[in-house]
């Protein structure tokens, strides 16, 4: 199981690192740029933005590597009760629907509507013909709800909700290739002690591993961006393959786990969205993009793009160790593991504001935004000219 696991791992980061340039290249050549036009976008030059191909085929590859040689191992029965080899191909057709409409959008363009009505197609695509759909939750005093139709829709919402969550917190260099990679950790090790399927454990190693192939091309200073493309599968991926991996329980807090992992870019999607629904007075707000988003409100606060990317891999990984501890010991020991975090931060948090300008070594840790050049202490400034 481990050798299987390290194998996935391992064919995925090598092909995403060794196909990245190539996306590189592709990129350029199609037009599928990113160019800086407004407030929103951080970067100050135009930017490959097809990376997600490389995270793409690097999962696969992978996968299909796996599939074929457990298969033959007879390790893996695609076509038993359980029917995985059904689900895998509701899986890849919805991914396919997905790829297919942002890879249009990356190079010429798409409406956000457009890309919902993807979304949605896909999401009914894996619910239909790969037969994957949230089941019915156990819940204390709510387990009542035995309408299928109202899992179904569930099910739908939890696709959509998640894939924009990941593409929406997709604003800095390596922030949703990183949040993604330290979910897929957490949900592995979930995975893992809830004796999940194991087609859903290698599904989320081999994207794991691609993430980790990716993001030498993608942190900051980033060389090429994961796109729409990249952005839109990493939060199906992990959508589907969430639902893959709690299949077997009925209990609300196995279903809970993953949300819990996913709390960052969860709140930051329902924040944007009431946040538009109010400035906006109308549905069609939602669709209008803005630049207040978390990261970048910590960069108008006056922090560099790389403190604020790591600041929120370290959110993440608390939330992901939080659930682990939860998942394996319970609700006593997750609450006082994070009661404890909340008194280290407490008691450091006024030093650690105060230095979080100290660390920028190049102009690039700077130019970030006019907004944030205006926070920068006049010390700092002329170190830059310098």
């Amino acid at each position: 199981m481990w050798g299987d696991i390290a194998i996935a791992f391992t064919i995925a980061f090598l092909t995403a690192l060794m196909i990245t340039p190539l996306t590189i290249k592709l990129a350029n050549k199609v037009g599928a740029v990113d160019t800086p036009q407004d407030e929103r976008r951080i970067n100050k030059v135009t930017m490959p933005r097809l990376g997600g191909l490389a995270v793409i085929a690097g999962f696969i590859v992978s996968v299909a590597y796996l599939l074929i040689t457990m298969s033959i191992e007879s390790k893996i029965d695609l076509f038993d009760a359980d029917q995985y080899g059904r689900k895998l191909v509701g899986f890849a057709v919805g991914g396919l629907i997905i790829i297919a409409v942002c890879l249009y959008d990356d190079i010429k363009g798409a409406s956000a509507i457009i890309k919902l009505i993807a979304q949605i197609i896909a999401a009914c695509v894996v619910i239909k013909l790969g037969g994957i759909k949230i089941e019915n939750i156990s819940i204390p005093w709510f387990n009542f709800i035995e309408n299928q139709i109202f899992y179904k829709i569930l099910t739908v919402g939890w696709i959509v909700g998640i894939t924009n969550a990941i593409n929406l917190i997709d604003g800095l260099d390596g922030l949703s290739t990183g949040i993604t990679l330290i979910a897929c950790i957490s949900l592995l090790v979930i995975f893992s002690l809830n004796g999940s399927p194991v087609i859903a454990i290698l599904l989320i190693t081999a994207l794991a591993g691609s993430l980790v192939g990716f993001l030498p091309y993608n942190f900051n200073p980033a060389k090429t961006f994961i796109g729409d493309t990249g952005s839109n599968f990493l939060g199906y991926c992990i959508s589907v393959i969430s639902i893959l991996g709690i299949a077997k329980t009925y209990t609300a807090i196995v279903i809970i786990a993953p949300i819990i992992v996913l709390l960052l870019p969860i709140f930051d999607t329902l924040s944007a969205i009431v946040r538009r629904l109010i400035s906006g007075k109308s549905i069609k707000a939602v669709f209008k993009p803005d630049a207040n988003h978390l990261h970048h409100k910590l960069l108008k606060s006056g922090f560099t793009q790389k403190q604020v990317v790591l600041l929120l891999y370290g959110l993440t990984a608390i939330l992901g160790v939080f659930t682990v501890i939860f998942m394996e010991s319970g609700a006593w020991k997750a609450l006082s593991f994070a009661i404890l975090v909340i008194i280290i931060i407490a008691v450091g948090y006024k030093e650690f504001f105060k230095q979080r300008l100290l660390g920028p070594t190049s102009e690039e840790d700077f130019e970030v935004s006019e907004d944030t050049e205006e926070k920068i202490p006049e010390k700092h400034r002329t170190e830059k000219k310098i």
